[in-house]
C-alpha cells in the first residue's frame, strides 16, 4: 500500500511457466498488496507454477485472447478494491523493479497513467527489439501523435500502471480482445483527458518472452491505424464510435470528487 492506496499487480499470462517464478519474485512485495494471475488456457504449467508461488490465480478454460485476458484481470483487480493497479507480463520481457516507481507517480496524483516505455533511452534495441518491430513502432507512434494531438514515445509498451478512477471511466467492455486492446485503452485515456506518464524502461526479447509474429503483428498496425482515425472522426462529430462515445471525461470525474 502506498499514501493508503491498495496496490495490485495483474499478470495476463500465456506458457509462462519457465518465466513466472522470476518475474514474480522481483516484485516489490513491501508495496504491492496483492498478485492476481489470469492464465488464458496456457498449454504449460503455469498454472501449477503459480500455485505453487501462491498467487491468486484466475484461468480462463478457453483462450480468450489477448485483450479478453486483461478485461478479467481489470475487473478482478477492481473487485478486490485495487486503487492502482500495475499489467505486469509474466515473461520477464519487462523487469518488475520499476513497480515501485510507477506506483509513486500514480499515488501521488501526477498521473492517472504511466506507461514503461521501451524506447525512452536506448532499451527497445539494446534489448533486442527486432529491427521491423522498431520501425514500425516509431512509424505507428508517429501517426497516432499527429493524429491525435498528443505525445508519447511509443503507445504499444505492454508495462502499464493505471488508478482506478482512469479504468472506472473507461468502456473496456467495447474494446477488443485481441492485441489492438492496449492500443485502444490508451487512446480512450487520451480522448478523455487523462494524464499519462512515462519512465524509461529496458526491455528483454528473449526465447523465453512473449512476442507476436509478423502476420499477427501487421494486423496489429492496421488495427493502430483505424483506432486513431475512429479516434479523430469522432471527436470531429462525424462518425460515434462505441469506443469513445461511452468514455467518462476527467472534468466530470474530478467534479465528481
Amino acid at each position: 500500500m502506498v499514501k493508503g492506496k491498495k496496490v495490485i499487480v495483474v499478470m495476463p499470462a500465456y506458457n509462462a511457466e519457465r518465466t513466472l517464478r522470476q518475474t514474480y519474485g522481483e516484485i516489490p512485495h513491501e508495496i504491492v498488496d496483492e498478485v492476481i494471475l489470469v492464465d488464458d488456457a496456457s498449454q504449460d504449467h503455469t498454472v501449477e507454477v503459480a500455485a505453487a508461488l501462491n498467487i491468486k490465480t484466475i484461468v480462463h478454460p478457453e483462450n480468450r485472447g489477448y485483450g479478453g485476458n486483461q478485461k478479467t484481470c481489470y475487473q478482478t483487480a477492481l473487485q478486490q478494491g485495487g486503487e492502482i493497479i500495475i499489467m505486469l507480463h509474466p515473461d520477464y520481457q519487462y523487469t518488475p523493479l520499476l513497480i515501485t516507481a510507477m506506483v509513486s507517480l500514480l499515488a501521488e496524483g501526477l498521473f492517472d497513467c504511466v506507461l514503461g516505455s521501451r524506447i525512452l533511452g536506448v532499451g527497445a534495441l539494446k534489448g533486442g527489439m527486432p529491427i521491423y518491430k522498431y520501425i514500425s513502432n516509431r512509424f505507428l507512434t508517429a501517426f497516432q501523435n499527429l493524429v491525435m494531438g498528443y505525445k508519447l514515445s511509443e503507445y504499444h509498451t505492454g508495462y502499464r500502471g493505471y488508478t482506478r478512477q482512469v479504468l472506472e471511466a473507461l468502456p473496456l467492455e467495447h474494446n477488443s480482445d485481441n492485441f489492438i486492446f492496449d492500443n485502444q485503452v490508451l487512446s480512450q485515456i487520451i480522448y478523455g483527458g487523462y494524464a499519462i506518464g512515462e519512465i524509461t524502461c529496458p526491455t528483454r526479447y528473449m526465447d523465453d518472452s512473449s512476442s507476436i509474429n509478423f502476420r499477427n503483428s501487421t494486423i496489429y498496425g492496421l488495427g493502430v491505424l483505424k483506432t486513431s482515425l475512429l479516434f479523430r472522426l469522432h471527436r470531429w462529430g462525424m462518425i460515434r464510435s462505441p469506443l469513445f462515445a461511452k468514455v467518462k471525461p476527467y472534468s466530470l470525474v474530478k467534479l465528481e470528487a
